[in-house]
């Protein structure tokens, strides 16, 4: 099998205009050096546990986890990929394989929207390591599987199988959420090395209805929209994690940077870029964004003129939490959006060094052998929900990783050798 990795979308003039500081490149190694050790620890620490996954920790420090069926399975597996691919320690390797293989089920799983994050952040970089055979297979099975909850008359990949508004008056059985936006890479990739269209065809229609009725004329974003199965149409435009449904929640708005830019990889559809950028921008130029970059839980928490639902649990919760996990989403696709800008591209290149510089200072970073073995600490899972509230959690980790190694090959100024993706892939 010819492997062909696609290491970079960089022209020769984002080429020369990345200007890397001196010793970025030992700022990158240390960094992937900590999390190693971080992440040998962590698998001490989970071993007994052969069927659960690092998630977060407990009200008392320690590791917590959870099953392979909740959505953040996969983003262990694919951090030891991630550390693995950086310091080439053969012993992470073997252990990203059996965390990896541990999730084979899964293809088969059609309950939820998440194989994307379970499978792809765990396979697809398994696959993209290794070449295996298998785990194509398996990938391919799993967009199969996902492909399951698309329904023609929404358009749209449904997320939840029901959503209670925090109301408390309205359900809805037919939610989509920002966050699927992340899952369609998965089925670009089935597309592509299955030859199957139809894959595409659906991530496609998802994205250009989110871009219709999840995106904000200011290009900030709703995290669900409830649809009628039968007829399509929108019946609600709410949020389940952020402060209110006139609010951004922050990681949200990171999913929709994070979703357009790979699209545009995928299709080179230039709406896909627009919304990228312009959604880039509303998180880079929101006045409430602290100097650091490091955004609040939601833009607009415990501000005037947004009030959350009487169910909500946000009203609790008093403090501004910051939330470490869609700083790091967003410091990985800045990355890549800026390799599709040319000139313009610096303002988000230099963006997300930013981020990935604040994230690894002592503020945001856990000390040696801390925070449940977590790299970093400061996330937030749903203040609404009431619940992973100024923690360390798996998926900040991961995207942390990943845009430290897509800053990695930056500073390599590695040529395309063929596609556009900075994100790495092989095909065959």
């Amino acid at each position: 099998m010819k492997k062909i990795m696609v290491v970079l979308a960089l022209a020769c003039c984002t080429v020369m205009a990345l200007r890397p500081v001196p010793n970025e490149e030992e700022f990158v190694a240390s960094n992937f050096a900590f999390a190693g050790g971080q992440l040998k620890k962590m698998l001490t620490a989970a071993a007994p546990y052969d069927t659960l996954f690092p998630r977060t920790i407990d009200k008392e420090g320690k590791l917590k986890l959870t099953g392979k069926y909740e959505w953040t399975s996969g983003f262990f597996p694919g951090s030891l990929w991630y550390a693995y691919e950086a310091t080439k320690d053969n012993s992470l390797k073997k252990e990203a394989i059996q965390w990896t293989e541990k999730l084979e089920a899964l293809q088969y799983f059609t309950e939820h929207h998440d194989l994307g994050f379970m499978l792809y952040c765990s396979y697809g970089n398994a696959y993209r390591l290794t070449g295996n055979e298998q785990y194509k297979k398996l990938l391919i099975q799993a967009a199969n599987s996902l492909s399951t909850r698309f329904n023609p008359k929404t358009g749209s990949i449904k997320s939840w199988n029901g959503f209670g508004s925090w109301d408390g008056q309205h359900k809805y059985y037919y939610p989509v959420i920002i966050d699927n936006m992340m899952n369609l890479e998965l089925l670009f990739f089935a597309s592509k090395v299955s030859g199957n269209k139809r894959y595409r065809d659906i991530a496609i229609t998802h994205a250009n209805n989110v871009i219709k009725n999840q995106v904000r004329p200011d290009y900030s974003c709703h995290h669900v929209v409830c649809y009628d199965s039968t007829t399509g149409k929108v019946l609600s435009r709410e949020t389940a994690q952020g402060y209110a449904n006139n609010s951004t929640w922050a990681r949200g708005q990171a999913w929709g940077i994070y979703g357009f830019t790979m699209s545009y990889r995928e299709t080179k559809d230039k709406r896909y870029l627009t919304t990228a950028q312009k959604m880039a921008d509303y998180y880079l130029d929101n006045k409430e964004l602290p100097a650091d970059k490091i955004a609040y839980w939601d833009f607009y928490a415990n501000n005037a003129g947004y009030q959350p639902g009487v169910r909500s649990h946000a009203p609790e919760t008093p403090v501004k939490y910051r939330d470490v996990s869609s700083a790091a989403i967003t410091a990985s696709a800045l990355l890549e959006l800026s390799t599709y800008l040319d000139n313009k591209g610096a303002k988000y290149r230099d963006g997300a060094i930013a981020i990935l510089h604040a994230l690894s200072g002592p503020a945001y970073k856990a000390k040696a052998g801390e925070n449940g073995d977590f790299i970093l600490k400061h996330s937030v899972g749903s203040i609404a929900h009431g619940f992973e509230i100024d923690v360390p959690l798996v998926y900040a980790d991961y995207y942390y990783l990943e845009a430290l190694n897509r800053y990695r090959l930056l500073l390599a100024q590695k040529h395309i050798i063929a596609g556009d993706a900075i994100n790495p892939t092989v095909y065959e």
